[in-house]
């Protein structure tokens, strides 16, 4: 007996051995039930290219016009780019060319695509005709939903386009600080934190300390003088600990003119380095600085992020290209002297928040909102901003990115808050709980009377029933947002 069961296998490579044996005995329902359940769509197929029955694996795919099918030809149902497929799948029935899987979308309601992969085999002829003298079925097509593998190559798509996008804006904010770094018309000198050996200078840099700049184990103490070299390393250690340092006047062994340095830390992956930075004692900019200050100027002018610098209380005194485009205007001279706040989504309440945050502490970073343009359009972005407190005349600086392209920003019809649970958590410990709480009850008392206004049909009497307020409750209330016609409720 095994033997035999071992004969019919082999004859019989990757199909059942003994299929009469065990299957002979199905009758119809339970066959169809077998098919049924091997795969997700199943269709009967005539010698005419016509769907004659359908059975699927789950209610799902009837939403996608499958239930329309039945009665059309197997063309009609799928898009044109498929439909050369389809007609190459019935002419090789029969040809003994195997059952091959073709990737097949069919066309559904509303313009959404259902993927399938089909593969097709022939069903031998009956020798008597069904009741009725239909036709008879000629084949019957297997198909696979392929939503999920779909959904998996969008996913991986938009991942690689936002790592490529993440990519060049890494590039090309690297060249843009190479760049600053190598024209600086100040010496800048890089030291690695932990052991305070030379990473890089700038080629001012190596005008000022020399040729021996280049050499391997060169330290500050050879080019400054001993009481200098003590007071920087007592200002590197200070900056270790409490990551701040003020300005030193350093002296030269060589002769050179005393000249300031300021030291800031910053960290790359897992070390820590100093950025020292010599200036001239005096005020007077030579050419090379003039230069220097020029360039930094152009670069900040065509920048692909917004650029705004304002007064102390947000009113703007320059803007870049950017901006400008952002905000639709055409001359910068028609934004200075105006308040920020007027192309910020929340207006005051935007300013006011960035404000408050850079008088407590000079520096804010990725606070979300949006900006509208003078035309309607808004924008969503990303505002960093500093406070200048040093200097004849104070000032903030704002940077503004537009971030609508990003990854996953799905836009959502219909209103919505503006602010994201992930906003307002960054904005705890930043802000006052009573302002947040305050913004965000504004918002909803907003969003919740317009939703009243539209199912009523803008019939404010019903809009107040529908929230429990009272009419005079809901009149004050739509002036304080500036919602609706004020006319049509001196007329009620």
């Amino acid at each position: 007996m095994n033997s035999l069961m071992q004969s019919a296998a082999s004859q019989n490579i990757g199909r059942f051995g003994q299929a009469e044996h065990f299957l002979g005995g199905l009758d119809a329902d339970t066959a169809a039930s077998l098919i049924t359940a091997a795969a997700d769509v199943v269709l009967v197929i005539d010698e005419g290219g016509v769907i004659r029955d359908a059975a699927f694996g789950n209610e799902e795919l009837l939403s996608y016009g499958s239930k329309d099918w039945l009665g059309k030809t197997w063309l009609q149902t799928v898009t044109k780019e498929s439909r050369p497929k389809v007609e190459a799948m019935l002419r090789d029935l029969g040809t003994g060319k195997g059952a091959k899987w073709r990737h097949l979308n069919h066309s559904g309601e509303d313009g959404i695509e259902l993927p399938l992969s089909y593969s097709i085999m022939p069903v031998p002829h009956r020798k008597s005709k069904p009741p009725g003298n239909g036709p008879q079925a000629h084949a019957l097509a297997f198909g696979r939903d392929l939503r999920p593998q779909a959904a998996l190559q969008q996913k991986l798509l938009s991942a690689q386009l936002s790592m490529e996008r993440d990519f060049w804006r890494l590039r090309h904010i690297e060249t843009r600080y190479r760049l600053l770094f190598q024209v600086s018309s100040e010496a800048l000198l890089i030291l690695d934190a932990a052991t305070e050996k030379l990473e890089e200078g700038n080629p001012t840099a190596h005008t000022l300390f020399g040729e021996n700049l280049v050499r391997t184990g060169w330290t500050l103490a050879e080019a400054l003088d001993p009481a200098s070299y003590s007071g920087v390393r007592q200002l590197l250690s200070g900056l270790r600990s409490s990551g701040k340092a003020n300005p030193l006047k350093v002296r030269f062994t060589d002769g050179t003119p005393d000249m300031t340095l300021s030291v800031s830390m910053f960290r790359q992956e897992d070390s820590a380095h100093f950025l020292l930075r010599f200036t001239n004692l005096d005020n007077n900019a030579g050419p090379a600085d003039r230069n220097s200050k020029q360039l930094l100027a152009d670069v900040m002018e065509s920048a692909p992020d917004g650029f705004v610098v304002t007064d102390m209380n947000g009113v703007i005194l320059t803007a870049n290209r950017a901006f400008l485009q952002l905000a639709q205007i055409s001359n910068e001279e028609l934004v200075r002297g105006e308040s920020l706040e007027r192309w910020l989504g929340r207006g005051g309440v935007d300013l006011s928040v960035l404000l408050s945050n850079l008088r407590l502490r000079d520096l804010v970073r990725l606070f979300a909102t949006r900006m509208k343009g003078e035309y309607g359009s808004f924008s969503d972005v990303e505002i960093s901003a500093v406070a200048v407190t040093s200097g004849e005349q104070k000032c903030l600086g704002f940077t503004i990115r537009d971030i609508g392209l990003r990854l996953g920003s799905d836009a959502k019809p219909g209103k919505e808050l503006p602010r994201s649970s992930d906003d307002m958590t960054d904005l705890v410990g930043r802000v006052p709980l009573k302002d947040i709480v305050r913004e965000t009850t504004d918002l909803i008392e907003q969003l919740c009377i317009e939703a009243a206004l539209n199912l009523t049909g803008d019939n404010r009497a019903s809009a107040a029933e529908m929230l429990g307020l009272s009419r005079q409750s809901l009149y004050v209330k739509l002036r304080r947002f500036g919602m609706g016609d004020l006319a049509v409720e001196a007329d009620e």
